[in-house]
């Protein structure tokens, strides 16, 4: 087990809730697929299938939306800002909707989570045997903790019968490693190979409050040319209960706890409740019991996991930069030629009180009902980039080899690394390489003046 931690104003994270999530029979335009993590393979609950019911999404604009009383409650604009500080949410105390006496105390907690979230991992931590990052903050750092960054990862695999196979030991090839014996490489035979580039969490629990029924709201609107697939995952601390996918470039998984642990083993190396299992170093055994690993699993008893997830809850959206009028002229543009089917503008969170991720939380007053500009749809598309990597192998999840999560573009302006694999440099290229699912829009797009496209440009560059 690692050592506790020192330092901490406070240990409001050791009292943090349990997260069980609540899930949806969900009818998309493609196969749905269960959650996945390198070593773990997730199956379907018994539990009740149930929903989260809220509208759907809310026009866009750029407009401030001013608190709107609705029968679920007063409607507010998210906090937004780049500033290290808290959105309100309190894993422990009392929850509150505005920022008041209460702040000092959900400030705490937002802080040692926060330091736990840039702690850095050693061996005696468990990291390793094969990683990636050393701590949340080194892939999740712009331009305050939380926030993306340049890196990726590396996955790869090989077709075998026009199926995807994985490479050995699984999709996801470390980049570093404990001992330099173990270290991986890519097998020769792997001929699919991606980079996915880290994503950003600012916002996330924001994100994590939105009602299944809001985003099939968003899917079923959309026309049948562009419409979405919602996947269904496995929520681990919730007994493998359902619940629509929206973390990761696979969308998947729903709950900030889980996609943490994902995290937390893949990138990290260290095993937790929800993922017990050590990696392999392609396919060879290097957990405890090995030379390669002196640290019994699992190695976080789940202390660190619950803070990672209480740090992204209680993040702030990512904010806008400069409203001008070529930046109104741009967004109208934007919808215009259709980028706005899958970018959505506007979407609004669950009340507060409402129980997601299987039923073992209430949305928080700090999260819920609050208007939230993201700029995605938290669905898939094939829009001609997927990485050709399905959620699982299998035939029943080849449609998804194809598809990517769309990139909510808020805080676009802070990257120069775009797309999920961080290989398009300028929105110009970024734009140019859409197409299947997006090809007509790009066509629109394309047609535009050359001052029309920049008053595009503008407006991107105001998120």
């Amino acid at each position: 087990m690692k050592p506790p931690h020192r330092g901490l104003t406070t240990l409001a994270f050791t009292g943090a809730c349990a997260m069980v999530a609540l899930a949806v029979s969900i009818q998309s335009s493609a196969q749905t697929a269960p959650a996945s993590a390198e070593s773990n393979r997730f199956t379907p609950s018994a539990l009740r299938i149930e929903s989260e019911s809220a509208p759907a999404a809310l026009d866009a604009g750029l407009r401030a939306v001013a608190p709107e009383p609705t029968p679920r409650g007063i409607l507010r604009e998210a906090p937004a800002a780049f500033d290290n500080r808290t959105n309100g949410f309190d894993p422990q105390g009392p929850t509150f909707d505005s920022i008041d006496e209460n702040t000092v105390v959900a400030l705490r907690s937002y802080n040692d989570n926060r330091f736990i979230f840039e702690e850095f991992e050693t061996e005696a931590d468990g990291l390793g045997p094969t990683f990636n990052a050393q701590s949340c903050r080194e892939c999740h750092q712009n331009i305050v903790t939380g926030g993306a960054s340049q890196v990726a990862e590396h996955r790869t695999g090989r077709m075998e019968l026009l199926q995807f196979v994985e490479s050995v030991g699984g999709s996801l090839i470390q980049s570093r490693s404990t001992h330099a014996d173990i270290f991986e490489r890519v097998p020769f035979e792997d001929s699919v190979s991606t980079l996915r580039i880290s994503t950003n969490t600012l916002g996330a629990g924001f994100i994590e409050a939105i009602a299944n029924d809001t985003l099939l709201g968003i899917r079923n609107a959309q026309p049948a040319a562009i419409r979405g697939t919602a996947l269904e995952v496995a929520v681990l601390e919730a007994n493998n209960a359902r619940r629509i996918g929206r973390f990761g470039w696979k969308c998947q998984h729903a709950s900030l706890e889980s996609f943490a642990a994902d995290a937390y083993l893949n990138e990290m190396g260290i095993t937790t409740p929800l993922l017990p299992e050590e990696n392999t170093s392609l396919g060879r055994n290097v957990g405890y019991g090995t030379s390669y690993d002196r640290v019994a699993d699992p190695e976080d008893d789940g202390v660190d996991l619950r803070a990672f997830a209480n740090f992204m809850r209680a993040t702030k959206a990512p904010p806008r930069g400069a409203i001008t009028p070529a930046v109104r002229s741009g967004e109208a543009l934007f919808n215009q030629v259709g980028c706005n089917g899958c970018h959505t503008a506007t979407i609004r969170t669950a009340a507060p009180g409402t129980r997601i991720n299987g039923g073992a939380i209430l949305v928080r007053d700090a999260v819920g009902n609050k208007i939230i500009h993201p700029y995605g749809d938290f669905l898939m598309h094939d829009i001609g980039t997927g990485d050709g990597i399905p959620v699982l192998p299998g035939a029943e999840f080849a449609s998804t080899a194809g598809q990517i999560r769309t990139a909510p573009l808020w805080a676009l302006r802070t990257r120069n690394r775009l797309m999920h694999d961080g290989l398009s440099f300028t929105k110009q290229e970024a734009i140019a390489r859409h197409a299947g699912q997006a090809t007509a829009v790009k066509n629109a797009y394309d047609a535009l003046t050359a001052a029309q496209k920049d008053q595009v440009l503008a407006f991107l560059d105001s998120l």
